[in-house]
């Protein structure tokens, strides 16, 4: 890839993103030099974005199979089975580089996109997440206008559509101050027998795009998507799609009345490369080819280029594959909500993609080969700042000697503060369907008109992947499969958002190809299959350099009956606070030496996967019997905030002790893996503790909850927190409030 170099603007490919050696390898295909329109053709699907050049070969690696799967990697969406002929689908989608240019359009269009292929599935949208990640939201300026755009977009493009964002997480780092992230997640419900796929069979048969007209609005989005970020200018902005959610929403009910019939044998979302890309990845599952005539796209600029028709990636559009003699009626349930439906080409036999204007050919190419994008293996090496942060010790950092001062210095993190700023922004009400709302360890939908429900989760920690790739990886798996757990949910499956720097960097290659490594070995340890997602590369911008290396994982759970609905407040006072699992003297990677200490360094937390399955099966099992009364994950901040987290949530407080022989700050604010706090009333808590030596476990009866609001915490008869429940949750509720405030 070193073929990118300066000076060679003047060749049309390398202007279009297209290397030498690529440009050599598409006119062998062709057996001739290719005209701009089918130059632009290659440059869209030979592009990271829509070929996953640099991805592609490390998939490999994924169990992406599973006795719930329906639908694996390949559609636009994975499928898993929900019981009773019934069905979800679900996937997460990044909007990364056009957030950055135009954030509210970024966010907003992110969104829109990720619903129409849950649509193109044939399933009702139900509901949808957001990861985030930005600079620190203290600076004012840019970095907060940001952070209001990408939320307000998210907001108004999901509460006017009518799909409830239920869940999600918000991060900061610096890391990210060139380069936000913005990764979306949508879930579907359907029948199984209602499934459609991205298929373009039958020669003869139509193309047919419907919705909204065809502008110049996202031109390039997916080259755009797969270079670095540079400075803004005018032609990075002509990638950004502009979003209208009132026209999704009549898009989604015209879609789902023609899908009742049958009309239709093929559906596929135009996202990236709009129609091209959208037509040829239906052709190539067919092996078939197709023909389209740009002159029938319905457009709303005049004098627009073939190409530019072909690659536009405006908003709130699908390709329909439609069965001859069918148009007329499928036109007419979409004129009856006042959107179009144009037949625009039809499937073909000969395998050619060939596009015409006015009846004219202006470019034809194999089918299989725009779909057969080159792929690179590239030498990975190890980031040289291993080798420093590796190192750390414990003892580098002096203990602080107000531990209730930390507390509440983390509970207002930006990372740990309660993000109601952002989710009272978000419908999460809307279709009924929300048992637990934002704010907890995993959302929780029921299934109407059954006593079971979905559990759904966005988690993710680059601090953890750039310090321990691998192992970083593996945990973030770990934590969502465990704050499915906490909630009453089975595990089922996941999607993952692959978000990355340059991979043509050795380091960030070496960053790419552990993660995925460490995701694989913790889906095949928890048994959470990868049924799709996506690869975001190349962010990361001149002035501030890569991004942390940041998988997203989005996963789904089932919750088989509605009374096993867990939640993490503390319910009753007098109950019993339980700990299972080991607390470990580390302090590596942890949210507190970032925040305390302003230090990330350190290694990621020991992870035994065997053993983190093992615990998750034992809590589900225990919360399916009705022994616990609340469950909470650890996570950042450790056991400290966790306690002071299910106190604020139950306003309640908790008297506990411990007898560990270690450092105060590493008890309190370690972020040792495979731990829970549970509680439970006086019987069922000597079942827990019985169950949990059956099974090999620790299981600690720390404390009990109290009236008394306060945290109290000793260890070895030392007194480490005495704090009101009302400081901590005035720090905790307001922590991001402040952050959006200050000026700095």
């Amino acid at each position: 890839m070193s073929e990118k170099k300066a000076g060679m603007e003047e060749k049309i490919w390398i202007k279009a993103g297209l290397t030498d050696s690529e440009y050599e390898l598409l006119t062998k295909h062709m057996g001739r030099e290719p005209n701009t329109v089918e130059l632009a053709l290659y440059a869209q699907m030979w592009s990271e974005h829509c070929g996953y050049t640099h991805t592609r070969p490390l998939f490999k690696h994924f169990l992406t199979t599973g006795p719930r799967i329906v639908q694996g990697p390949g559609e636009n969406a994975g499928i898993v089975d929900i019981d009773d002929d019934e069905v979800i689908t679900f996937k997460l989608e990044s909007h990364n580089h056009p957030s950055a240019i135009a954030p509210f359009q970024g966010a907003a269009t992110g969104v829109g996109g990720i619903i129409r292929d849950i649509l193109a599935m044939g399933a009702y949208p139900i509901a949808s997440l957001n990861s985030l990640h930005f600079g620190h939201p203290g600076e004012k300026g840019h970095t907060r206008w940001l952070i209001s755009e990408v939320i307000h977009g998210i907001g108004e493009y999901g509460n006017c559509v009518g799909v409830p964002t239920v869940g999600g997480e918000v991060r900061f780092s610096n890391a990210y101050k060139g380069n936000p992230l913005v990764n979306a997640m949508c879930v579907g419900f359907m029948k199984k027998s209602e499934i459609k796929k991205a298929i373009a069979t039958g020669v003869g048969n139509s193309l047919m795009i419907v919705g909204n007209l065809t502008g110049r609005d996202g031109m390039g989005g997916a080259s755009f998507a797969s270079k670095d970020l540079e400075e803004e200018n005018d032609e990075d902005r002509g990638a950004i799609q502009v979003g209208d959610p009132f026209m999704e929403k009549l898009l989604i009910e015209a879609c789902l009345e023609v899908f009742e019939e049958d009309y239709v044998v093929g559906v596929q979302d135009m996202g990236a490369a709009g129609i091209l890309s959208s037509s040829v990845e239906t052709a190539s599952k067919a092996g078939n080819g197709v023909e389209i005539d740009v002159a029938l796209v319905p457009k709303r600029e005049e004098a627009m280029r073939p190409e530019e028709v072909m690659i536009s990636e405006s908003q709130e559009r699908m390709l329909l594959i439609v069965k001859k003699g069918m148009e007329d009626k499928v036109n007419k349930i979409f004129h009856k909500w006042d959107l179009h439906a144009v037949v625009i080409g039809h499937v073909t036999e000969d395998g050619i993609y060939r596009v015409l204007e006015d009846g004219v050919t202006v470019g034809e190419v194999p089918v299989w080969s725009l779909m057969d994008a080159p792929t690179y293996i590239l030498d990975a090496v190890e980031p040289p700042h291993l080798k420093e942060t590796m190192a750390f010790k414990n003892e580098q950092v002096t203990q602080p000697s107000d531990l209730n001062e930390v507390l509440v210095r983390l509970l207002g993190a930006p990372d740990i503060c309660s993000k109601e700023w952002v989710y009272r922004q978000y419908d999460h009400r809307v279709q009924m369907n929300t048992v637990v709302k934002p704010g907890s360890d995993a959302a929780i939908l029921r299934i109407k008109g059954r006593d079971k429900g979905i559990g759904i989760t966005m988690d993710s920690n680059g601090r953890y992947c750039y310090l321990n790739p691998r192992r970083g990886a593996q945990s973030i798996v770990a934590e969502s499969a465990r704050n499915q757990v906490v909630s009453g949910a089975e595990p089922i499956a996941i999607t993952d958002g692959l978000n990355f720097g340059n991979p043509e960097k050795p380091e960030v290659y070496y960053q790419l190809e552990q993660s995925i490594i460490g995701i694989s070995e913790a889906c095949r340890a928890l048994d959470t299959p990868v049924i799709g997602g996506n690869a975001s590369l190349y962010n990361q911008t001149p002035e501030f350099g890569s991004i942390y290396p940041t998988p997203i994982i989005g996963m789904t759970g089932l919750v088989k009956s509605l009374d096993h609905v867990m939640t993490m407040e503390f319910k009753n006072e007098g109950d019993f606070v339980i700990l299972i699992g080991e607390t470990k003297e580390e302090l590596g990677a942890s949210e507190y030496l970032d925040v305390i200490h302003n230090l990330v360094s350190g290694d990621v937390p020991e992870l035994d996967l065997a053993l983190e399955r093992k615990a998750q099966d034992y809590v589900l099992d225990i919360i399916r019997q009705g022994l616990v009364k609340s469950a909470h994950d650890l996570g950042d901040g450790g056991l400290a905030v966790a306690l002071a987290e299910s106190c604020i949530a139950g306003e309640l407080g908790a008297n506990v002790s411990l007898d560990l022989d270690m450092r105060a700050d590493a008890l309190l604010f370690g972020e040792s893996q495979t731990r829970f706090l549970l509680s439970a009333d006086e019987t069922s808590t000597d079942k827990i503790v019985e169950l949990a030596a059956q099974q090999g476990l620790e299981a600690a009866v720390i404390g009990k909850v109290t009236q008394l609001q306060n945290i109290i915490i000793h260890n070895m008869d030392e007194k480490l927190i005495d704090i009101s429940v009302g400081n901590c949750q005035e720090a905790f509720a307001t922590g991001f409030d402040k952050l959006m405030k200050t000026d700095s």
